[in-house]
């Protein structure tokens, strides 16, 4: 089947990235094409399905690594109820270190810990890495040549972003720590490998 018309074009474009396992930038989604209707039409008509899907529990979104769809987040409890594991809790060390590296980028382990005012555990930056969000992206150039971390392109995607300045006030996040605070004095759980200081 080929497509004919700009609603054909669009149907083929909802179907991949409602299939679609990540995001899919503009040029992967001309390649679906043969021959390539060009940036400006598939652009157009992602902007035509926004707009289609502006009334449904699911949106179609642009993050830094291309588009996608997901749920809006106002139905998110009712997707939570669904799922019989807990989403991984990080500690408030974790959440400092992911900040400081978020908004300071890009930054070595001794900054992180000239700016927290303590050390900073290998276990909260291994976590920080194998879930996607912080890379080593090069090495200072001073004596010992001290890691540079920086956060991902998957931690834009999953906060839902597509650049570092959408990221919201530093106020904003201090209040958000403060929640953590308040949360996990209340639960009082105990502590996880994850959420070592």
């Amino acid at each position: 089947m080929q497509p004919q018309t700009p609603d054909d074009y669009k149907r083929v474009i909802e179907t991949v990235l409602l299939a679609a396992p990540s995001p899919l930038p503009v040029a992967e989604l001309r390649r679906l094409f043969d021959p390539d209707p060009g940036a400006d039409l598939i652009r157009r008509l992602l902007d035509e399905l926004r707009a289609d899907w502006s009334d449904r529990g699911a949106e179609l979104i642009q993050v830094a690594s291309g588009w996608r769809f997901q749920t809006r987040p106002e139905y998110q409890v009712f997707l939570d109820r669904l799922k019989e594991e807990r989403p991984p809790r990080y500690s408030r060390a974790v959440l400092e270190t992911l900040a400081i590296i978020a908004y300071r980028q890009p930054v070595t382990r001794g900054d992180i810990e000239d700016i927290r005012g303590v050390a900073v555990s290998p276990n909260v930056l291994k976590t920080l890495e194998s879930r996607g969000w912080v890379d080593i992206v090069g090495h200072r150039d001073t004596p010992g040549r001290p890691a540079l971390f920086a956060t991902t392109r998957r931690f834009l995607d999953e906060l839902g972003l597509r650049s570092l300045t959408e990221l919201p006030a530093l106020t904003e996040i201090e209040r958000i720590m403060d929640l953590v605070d308040t949360k996990e004095i209340e639960e009082s759980p105990a502590a996880s490998p994850e959420e070592e200081s």
